[in-house]
């Protein structure tokens, strides 16, 4: 349970706490030979990074407001998706860890009544909304009933960043950074809560795609989505970007480390040299401002690279081409 969020947190439970965590491995690499195909160039420079204000998590290690220098970069202009995922694994035949594993963590309200009624050992303490479920997967999100059939062009979720990473070293691209991450999700504003400015909702219309409602007993679905949405869904950011907060979390490259903002450097960061969880960021449709109020773009979280959940997804970056 987070310090600074004494209700809990509907970001992502964490395999670990099962004991079954596997170490992550690999040093940090500019990529720049995978198509620029569905990518946006992303112009980098310098930018202010963070969150000082009084409405985030301090223990997150949102702050300092810092500047930060970028090389351009290529990013993917939306979450990867199902179809994309399926052409991975269909080349090369990649087993993800829940597969491995042979189950991963699923919200309680996308169960079925049967399935629900047998998840009372199985739910997760201090987050019940999340049950561990026997044969979930990236092709069965929510356990062995469900299936991807009308889900092609949504966010490929239930993999871990491990699964991430591979999918990213085969296509020729890698994981963002964090500090290339929330540049890009800025779309080149100055200091705001969100890809668009600082109302959630302006002029009353929906920007992104979180719960509504009582979390977690009821989502009036206002947004038009109780689950994940196809990942070019609402209106692009400033760099052409879809969907850089809410809908799913996404994969960085960084270890996470609540300190490494005081002292990270101010040229190109790629996070602490080591760790035990990986940054995630953007939030994704179960967040509420009454618990996890992540879905900003200077929020943070992380988890254990193992971990999967039907909320979780990533996209890729790429570095530009040798001058």
């Amino acid at each position: 349970m987070h310090p600074d969020d004494p209700k809990g947190s509907c970001c992502a439970p964490t395999r670990e706490a099962n004991g079954t965590a596997t170490p992550a491995t690999g040093e940090f690499r500019r990529i720049n030979t995978g198509s620029t195909e569905g990518m946006k160039l992303i112009p980098g420079g310098e930018f202010l990074m963070g969150n000082d204000g009084d409405y985030g998590f301090p223990a997150d290690g949102e702050g300092p407001v810092h500047p930060v220098r970028l090389n351009p970069f290529w990013l993917d202009a939306t979450a990867v998706t199902n179809a994309q995922f399926n052409d991975f694994v269909n080349t090369t035949g990649y087993r993800t860890e829940s597969e491995k594993f042979g189950w991963s963590f699923v919200f309680f309200g996308h169960l079925t009544p049967a399935q629900q009624a047998a998840t009372e050992r199985v739910r997760v303490l201090g987050s019940e909304w999340w049950c561990r479920v026997d044969g979930a997967t990236w092709r069965h999100p929510e356990g062995p009933a469900s299936n991807i059939k009308k889900r092609w062009d949504h966010p490929v979720v239930q993999v871990s960043w491990h699964d991430a990473a591979a999918y990213a070293a085969w296509a020729g691209k890698r994981l963002p950074t964090e500090a290339e991450w929330e540049c890009a999700a800025r779309g080149g504003l100055v200091q705001k809560r969100f890809p668009w400015g600082d109302e959630l909702e302006p002029e009353g219309k929906h920007r992104m795609n979180v719960w509504q409602g009582t979390f977690p007993t009821h989502n009036t679905e206002a947004d038009g989505h109780f689950g994940p949405s196809p990942a070019k869904t609402y209106r692009a950011n400033g760099h052409g970007l879809y969907q850089m907060t809410g809908n799913v979390w996404e994969w960085c490259w960084d270890w996470f480390d609540p300190g490494y903002y005081a002292r990270s450097s101010a040229e190109n960061p790629t996070g602490p040299a080591a760790g035990d969880r990986r940054v995630m960021r953007g939030g994704s449709y179960l967040c509420h401002a009454s618990y996890c109020n992540r879905y900003r773009t200077d929020a943070r979280s992380s988890n254990t690279p193992d971990s999967a959940t039907g909320n979780l997804g990533f996209r890729c970056a790429r570095d530009t081409d040798p001058q």
